[in-house]
């Protein structure tokens, strides 16, 4: 029991740590688009914004899913879940957190390898060069970091006794 604990603990932190990378890249894109728009009545626009915005986008989404999921601040349809017995939200929370473990590591698993691909390819942004692969990479990552967080939530959970 105590090793779950420690395991819940750290992938709490590694959620959080990601949470702050995903808010970090958020005031960028703010930043970026801001001053873009500015310079662009002067016209000097920044060059590469759209696609500095389209990869700090990735790394915002991507990097915010484990901690959303354990802060529960995704959309719940409780009006439906709300009706069931407390044995049909178990099996159903059960149901949901198993299939979401199967879809994020299908999704990790397959950013993954088009993580390889683009490094093997040497593909690039188009503007700025940049090389596209770790942003795939680390959204991978993400991937995995949501599965360990839907697992360390669906060991917490107690079946309802009958």
């Amino acid at each position: 029991m105590r090793f779950l604990a420690l395991c819940t603990a750290a992938v709490g932190r590694l959620s959080q740590v990601m949470f702050w990378i995903a808010g970090l890249a958020l005031v960028a894109m703010m930043a970026l688009t801001g001053a873009d728009v500015i310079l662009r009545a002067f016209r000097s626009p920044i060059l590469g914004t759209y696609e500095l915005v389209g990869l700090l986008g990735a790394v915002a989404v991507g990097f915010a899913i484990p901690q959303t999921t354990l802060q529960k601040g995704h959309v719940k349809m409780d009006f439906l879940t709300d009706r069931l017995a407390s044995h049909g939200k178990f099996w159903l929370n059960l149901a949901t957190r198993l299939a979401g473990v199967g879809l994020f590591a299908v999704i990790g698993q397959n950013l993954w390898a088009l993580g390889d691909d683009l490094r093997a390819s040497g593909e690039v942004s188009l503007t700025l060069q940049l090389p596209q692969y770790p942003v795939a990479y680390g959204v991978a990552l993400c991937c995995l970091v949501q599965c360990l967080v839907l697992l360390s939530s669906l060991l917490g959970e107690r079946r309802p006794r009958s």
